[in-house]
């Protein structure tokens, strides 16, 4: 994901959340007019209010949103009492006071109970009563159908109660097409009420909505009880201030959103709370979404949300374009003259100011790379603008965009989540926080995503085809574009632009050419530090990521708990990636992976660890055990992947110990996700011996101590853009300038096409090594 410098956006995002999800706190509008004031806060502030703001979601009880009268409870209710509405074909008859009916319209026009049975083949039954008191409509076996509009419409009323007599069957249905509607567009759904609506009873009910949504109520909508199952062409469930659900057995299948509330204009309301229930959801658009925030505390969900996982749509790297078809001749390298560093906007377009390298005379093509739903439309399982939280439930989810996303924050604290996604599993804009439950993540193009994460506790399993763990200040929803240029000769545009902080360097143009070719190399190095966080004080978290393992545009820390990190197999992205600091006070921290891009924590450090390069390539498989002086294994670890290097970080490692690296043999411990902690080691051989440094960190490979560990260089670079129409191939750096790669790419450069141009990759991964200043505008990829 890109790393955009997006720290107002969260500050004003993450103050918005402390807010709103404080509900109807007395000083809210206080606490609004402070947030106006303070547009200019430091890093550390703004990773404050974004922690704040997840523990204040956490704790805002669903009672505080949704409180359920007397009224709302009760199903049991006096026939003697009630006036009895009996339907019949194209009419109904009426025996009681309160309800008329002009011939297949059953108007009710004052409060009180009415026993609704009987079959109404095309009709509706409408409520309007200006009194204070509630409606009650008992369906015991009724069924209503309109032609040309709603099959219930609650014009007004204090309150209407749908209540399910037990035992019984109800259908609703309306017409494709509506005859009345005001400029509003109201109504719009087979059960339509203006005023707040109810739900509850034993009995079932089906509602078919032919023409947009399902059942909408536009004040409050709670369903306390009931089966309930929804087919809408639009929208199933829609609460506009509140939507709120008890318990239920519900079913919905919708072609926009499943359940949602609308109210965005009005603070305290837009709210979604979901006490218990179960939920069987299919919508082509999002499962659930919140105007405001959405809160669940409990029941069993089911979702499938625009199709499921298998119909999103392929991620690309933005704004690197890769080598096209054809002949290409050898072209001269135009020399980098510029610095890496890249300045621009809140677009992510991003263009390094060296040279381009010659291309024969092509010009460099458009290549503009988006990372948004706007086009093919959003299809989450739960969305919400200001924040989601979630105390318990058990979830199964396969979601075709992300699964649990919000424009502020999220806060996990309990359930069971089994999740598969074509994007981002949890998504917060702001700040997430996981302090409990069981996630289980079994596809994902990222995992975990947020410009600030922090971790004290649950069980978490991630597995993404990007980054595991990603903390970045830029958004899914942010859109980069990279650059439109004519760098045919190798002159990269003045106008050119763009936006990172990025230190200079030297290097020659990479190739050019044909359609969709490289206009030119990376410009730069990697990028300086943003203002992102990743925290970790407890919890227990297993990664495998072809991108990233753990990923920070900002910093990490970790205080506690267990990480496993199967990382990356290509060079070009690393177990573990950040670009400020990792300052890790305690916790287990195992991170495998490719050796190419590896980090370990900060030399700062208080807690020792060790990074250990082999020699070659493990395969999968194979059990890698650190061993102290007496061959007592403190861990061994088995990898599920090929790996190169390891990165150790444990409490039990001390400085000036002897320690040894074995490879193969089999263990005596038990395993859980490859770890086996303390046990013995039969058979292995062993690899190196070394001595425990003084430092907080010891890089070893199979001669011994090494004095450095790689990894990355000093600003990030624009990548280049997309070449023009048969320009000539340049030549990559042959001299150790070294080629970067954006996140998620191979460690190599892009195939040449079918002419003699180079492709000798320089060397990387020296300490502190700037990556080449190349040639053309490129966009930033990142975390």
């Amino acid at each position: 994901m890109m790393k955009t410098n997006l720290s107002a956006k969260m500050a004003g995002l993450v103050l918005l959340s402390a807010i709103l999800a404080a509900g109807c706190s007395d000083g809210a509008a206080d606490t609004a007019a402070e947030a106006a004031a303070t547009g200019s806060e430091s890093a550390a502030d703004a990773s404050a209010e974004s922690a704040a703001a997840a523990a204040k979601l956490a704790s805002v009880k669903l009672s505080d949103i949704a409180s359920y009268d007397e009224d709302d409870l009760a199903v049991e209710w006096d026939a003697s009492a009630a006036t009895t509405i009996t339907l019949s074909g194209a009419g109904a008859s009426v025996d009681g006071a309160g309800a008329s009916v002009d011939g297949g319209i059953v108007t009710i026009s004052a409060a009180g109970t009415y026993a609704v049975s009987g079959s109404l083949t095309d009709g509706r039954i409408v409520v309007d009563s200006a009194d204070e008191g509630a409606v009650r409509l008992v369906l015991g076996g009724a069924e209503v159908s309109s032609s040309s509009g709603p099959a219930i419409w609650v014009k007004q009323a204090g309150k209407t109660v749908l209540t399910l007599q037990e035992g019984t069957s109800n259908r609703l249905a309306d017409g494709a097409a509506y005859a009345e509607q005001d400029e509003d567009g109201e109504p719009s759904g087979a059960v339509f009420s203006k005023d707040d609506l109810t739900i509850n009873g034993a009995g079932k009910l089906s509602v078919t909505a032919r023409f947009n949504d399902g059942i909408v109520g536009k004040d409050e909508l709670k369903i306390v009880s009931g089966t309930i199952d929804v087919t809408a062409k639009d929208d199933g469930i829609v609460g506009r201030d509140l939507l709120a659900v008890k318990d239920a057995v519900l079913t919905v299948k919708a072609g926009g959103d499943g359940f949602k509330s609308t109210n965005d204009g009005e603070e305290g309301k837009g709210y979604v709370a979901l006490e218990g229930g179960t939920y069987d959801v299919a919508s082509g658009s999002d499962g659930f979404q919140a105007a405001s925030s959405l809160l669940v505390g409990g029941g069993t969900y089911r979702i499938v949300s625009g199709g499921g996982s298998a119909e999103a749509e392929p991620h690309q790297e933005e704004g690197f374009g890769f080598g096209g078809m054809g002949q290409r001749q050898q072209g001269g390298a135009g020399e980098g003259t510029g610095n890496g560093a890249v300045t621009g906007t809140d677009t992510g377009v991003q263009n390094g100011t060296g040279d381009a390298g010659s291309e024969g005379g092509g010009s460099a093509g458009s290549a503009v790379g988006t990372e948004t739903d706007a086009e093919s439309g959003s299809a989450k399982a739960f969305k919400a603008t200001v924040g989601i939280s979630i105390a318990d439930g058990d979830f199964d989810i396969d979601a075709k965009d992300d699964a649990v996303h919000s424009n502020g924050a999220v806060a996990i604290s309990g359930g069971q989540l089994a999740i598969r996604t074509g994007d981002d599993a949890v998504h917060a804009d702001a700040s997430l926080a996981i302090s409990g439950g069981m996630i289980n993540i079994a596809a994902s193009y990222e995992g975990l995503e947020s410009a600030d994460i922090a971790i004290s506790g649950g069980e978490i399993h991630v597995v993404a085809s990007d980054d595991g763990v990603n903390a970045s200040e830029g958004s899914a929803e942010e859109t980069a574009a990279s650059p439109t240029g004519t760098a045919g000769q190798g002159q990269a545009p003045a106008e050119e632009q763009g936006a990172a902080d990025g230190a200079s360097g030297q290097g020659q143009g990479g190739p050019g050419g044909e359609p969709g070719g490289q206009g030119g190399g990376p410009g730069g190095g990697f990028g300086a530090a943003g203002k992102a966080r990743l925290a970790i004080s407890g919890g227990y978290l297993v990664v495998d990521a072809e991108g990233d393992g753990l990923d920070s545009n900002g910093s990490i820390a970790m205080s506690g708990g267990t990480v496993i990190v199967n990382g990356p197999t290509n060079g070009g992205n690393g177990s573990l990636d950040y670009d400020g600091t990792f300052e890790q006070s305690g916790g287990l921290l195992i991170a495998a992976g490719s050796s190419g891009m590896a980090q370990a924590p900060s030399d700062t450090s208080s807690q020792r660890s060790v990074s250990m390069t082999f020699p070659s390539a493990l395969a999968a498989g194979t059990l890698v055990t650190l061993a102290d002086e007496s061959g007592t294994p403190l861990v061994s670890f088995e990898t599920s992947k090929t790996i190169q290097n390891i990165v150790i970080a444990s409490p039990k490692l001390e400085s000036g110990r002897t320690y040894s690296f074995y490879t193969g043999g089999t263990s005596g411990a038990a395993a859980k996700d490859g770890l086996y902690e303390g046990g013995s080691l039969s058979g292995g051989m062993e690899v190196v011996s070394f001595e425990l440094g003084d430092s907080a960190v010891t890089y070893v490979d199979e001669s011994g101590v090494t004095t450095g560990g790689g990894g990355m260089g000093g600003g990030r670079g624009g990548f280049g853009g997309q070449g023009g129409g048969r320009g000539q191939g340049g030549m990559t750096p042959p001299d150790g300038q070294g080629f970067a790669p954006p996140d998620g790419a191979p460690g190599e450069p892009p195939a040449q096409g079918d002419g003699p141009g180079s492709t000798t990759p320089g060397d990387s991964s020296a300490p502190g090594a700037a990556g080449s200043a190349s040639g053309a505008a490129g966009a930033e990829s990142g975390a």
